[in-house]
């Protein structure tokens, strides 16, 4: 049972006691609705599976396989991005799209769940061949897609360029139909909103600065009431200087680090960064604008020499990628992949605050051991979903045909999470569930009201 599946049962399982909770469900009815309600929230609805037919620039053929996972619909359209890499399969992308749907849910954005996948390296394909998986992409799940059925957007590995591809084929096998709306992170130019790429890693630094210095007082006066991980960290880092390390430095990572350096608000620095290379280490900070100038014009990458420090102007160790994890800091951010922390690797942990900036960068038992050493774990499913609220907004903008500026983008992007946060923090104080357990029970709440009231339980 992947960790989704099993953290959804913890909730149904929460909720079945709770008699306020859907209160007309009783006896046997009460425990046959919960039944279903595990049984659709943990499939879903579809699987698109398909092996795209690609001729590469050197004479062979390949065939590349393809994912489209649609998991719920009970709020709206599915909405989720398509990631590009060559370890995507079919379970991933399934779990991917089922916290797709509980995301959505959690920040009441009113899209379901979906996501998708290509089995390819991207850095070791053309312009040309890029060009052509996504119109084939497009052509393959076309009938599945569109602005009010099922809208990608990007994921690790793809962008603003190829949304554009993909929704200017759409476009063309969907002659006179609405098509602004069937992929959303496309670029400003092509319908895309202001703040797009920067609104996934402006949210995880968000969600980590409103803890320490958002947070209402009146809320903070509760905290000296209870012993919980959370009031733990806020006591102990309130107003206090705090060293952030950022794994992975890509459109999350690095706007969640330059976000760090260049706060006002809190009296942190980031001591570390790294990528699929190396990882960079400076005690007394690093310079994260000169390292985001470096790898624009570096491929993405962070310096990996010492002559590389010298030409982005950065005084910093070069240590092995894996290092960052590590480090003795106050605050990790994950922004890489998935299961970077593992059981094999989870007692040599030692910052006390994580923020998943990365989709399920925590495997369920690690998860479970770092919050009984009290770790406090800000989760996936709370942290990273400004990349899907800006999606919304740049979704009701091309809609409308009318866009807002950046500084309108992010204000509706903090004030949409700051919604969220001001809804579950409190449910966490003295709470025996850990933030991650209280963020699903508020989702799978929403999602099994609105199953119910739909009438698909029975």
């Amino acid at each position: 049972m992947n960790k989704t599946k099993q953290i959804v049962q913890k909730s149904l399982d929460a909720l079945m006691t709770d008699n306020t909770f859907i209160p007309e469900l009783t006896g046997t009815t009460r425990e046959q609705a919960f039944t279903s309600l595990a049984s659709i929230l943990s499939t879903p609805n579809h699987v698109h599976k398909s092996f795209l037919r690609i001729p590469l620039e050197n004479g062979q053929v390949v065939r590349i396989p393809a994912y489209r996972v649609q998991h719920n619909n009970a709020l709206g359209p599915y909405k989720g991005g398509i990631r590009f890499h060559e370890t995507v399969n079919e379970d991933e992308v399934i779990n991917l799209a089922s916290l797709m749907t509980l995301k959505n849910a959690l920040h009441d954005v009113p899209f379901g769940g979906g996501k998708g996948g290509l089995v390819i390296n991207p850095r070791t394909l053309s312009e040309k061949e890029l060009h052509l998986i996504c119109k084939k992409y497009v052509r393959y799940f076309a009938d599945s897609l569109g602005p009010d059925k099922d809208i990608p957007a990007p994921d690790v590995g793809s962008g603003e360029r190829e949304m554009d591809w993909m929704m200017a084929e759409y476009k063309s096998i969907r002659p006179g139909t609405p098509y602004r709306g069937s992929f959303t992170g496309k670029s400003v130019i092509n319908g895309g909103s202001l703040g797009r790429r920067e609104a996934t890693g402006k949210g995880v630094y968000f969600t980590f600065r409103y803890l320490f210095h958002d947070f209402p007082q009146s809320q903070k006066n509760l905290l000296t009431t209870t012993d919980s991980i959370f009031a733990n960290a806020v006591t102990k880092f309130e107003n206090k200087p705090m060293k952030l390390a950022v794994q992975g430095f890509g459109n999350v990572g690095s706007v969640a680090a330059l976000e760090a350096y260049e706060c006002s608000y809190l009296q942190n620095k980031v001591v570390a960064v790294s990528d699929r290379n190396v990882t960079l280490f400076n005690e007394d900070g690093l310079n994260i604008p000169a390292l985001v100038k470096f790898t624009k014009g570096n491929k993405g990458d962070l310096p990996v020499s010492d002559e590389e420090l010298t030409i982005a102007g950065v005084k910093a160790d070069i240590l092995d990628r894996e290092a960052i994890l590590y480090l003795d800091v106050d605050g990790l951010i994950l922004a890489a992949l998935e299961d970077q922390i593992r059981t094999d690797n989870m007692e040599q942990i030692k910052a006390p605050i994580i923020v998943e900036g990365a989709n399920a960068p925590i495997t369920s038992d690690a998860d479970d051991f770092l919050s009984k050493k009290g770790v406090l774990i800000i989760p996936d499913i709370l942290a990273n979903a400004g990349g899907v609220i800006v999606s919304y907004l740049e979704w009701l903008q091309g809609r409308e045909t009318q866009f807002y500026s950046e500084e309108q983008v992010f204000s509706q992007l903090f004030k949409k999470m700051t919604g969220t946060l001001d809804s579950i923090l409190p449910a966490f104080f003295g709470d025996t569930f850990t933030l991650r357990q209280n963020c699903y029970i508020h989702s799978v709440m929403r999602l099994s009201t609105v199953l119910y009231r739909q009438g698909k339980l029975y």
